[in-house]
């Protein structure tokens, strides 16, 4: 009885630390530079995990995150040059990793998550340059997320490349496998707060997809959809419209 509950212990703690890094190695190293740096606050914290935290990720030029920052799996984290993590954040990096681009924001809360223990040759989250994930977002990428540049989710926003099979009433579904096509967004594409996008989807240049949409197959360039499921409810065509009569402002450095 010893020897057998040992045993279930052994292999629940292989198992928990599989799920956590790499190796034991990259395990201990991980959770040695988040203890050491990863609650330091202001920007004397932002300073030093600038410096320490290339001992366990990727980071191209500058990054700032913020204190409370979880991550697993760093050594698959790529940050590019001004990419910013707010406070608590959590990344979670199986192969093939997540990458987040030049000048883009993860906001506070927000979750992105490439659970691949199922050797799926696709997995990942690639996010471009001057983006805007917002607060409390969640992006699963098991069968590949892959989003352009100037890319704005608002809050609470859902974008999950994976789905589960439960065809057979016979069996539970966890046991009948998932699906996982991924999901393509492209460039300056603004996705209203509490929408969900579902694995498979295909996001054109310049669509907006509109607060709680539900988005389950391909959105035009320049369309604005909405609805569950989402449908096409305008275009984007240069006429002006809900901005009559209202005030409209700009960011500093642009000009119009």
């Amino acid at each position: 009885m010893t020897d057998a509950a040992d045993r279930n212990t052994s292999d629940s703690l292989r198992l928990y630390l599989s799920r956590q890094a790499s190796s034991l190695w990259r395990y201990f190293l991980e959770q040695v530079v988040t203890s050491l740096f990863g609650w330091m606050p202001t920007t004397i914290g932002i300073l030093v995990r600038g410096i320490g935290y290339r001992l366990i990720l990727k980071m191209e030029g500058w990054a700032a995150i913020e204190a409370h920052v979880r991550m697993r799996f760093a050594g698959n984290i790529c940050l590019r040059h001004g990419a910013y993590l707010d406070e608590h954040t959590y990344l979670h990096a199986c192969p093939g990793g997540i990458t987040i681009g030049r000048n883009s924001i993860v906001m506070h809360g927000s979750i992105l998550h490439v659970y691949n223990f199922r050797d799926m040759p696709h997995s990942e989250i690639r996010i471009g340059d001057d983006c805007l994930i917002g607060e409390y977002s969640v992006i699963r990428g098991q069968g590949g997320v892959h989003i352009g540049n100037r890319v704005y989710t608002s809050p609470h926003s859902q974008i999950i490349a994976v789905n589960h099979v439960f065809s057979d009433p016979s069996l539970p579904f966890v046991d009948q496998g998932i699906t996982a096509e991924g999901i393509e967004i492209e460039d300056d594409v603004w996705i209203g707060s509490g929408a969900i996008i579902t694995d498979g989807a295909h996001i054109g240049q310049g669509a907006v997809i509109a607060a709680g949409a539900v988005v389950t197959g391909n959105v035009q360039a320049h369309t604005v959809v909405g609805g569950i499921p989402a449908r096409v409810i305008g275009q984007i065509d240069g006429q002006a419209r809900g901005e009559l009569g209202k005030a409209v402002y700009f960011r500093k450095g642009v000009n119009r």
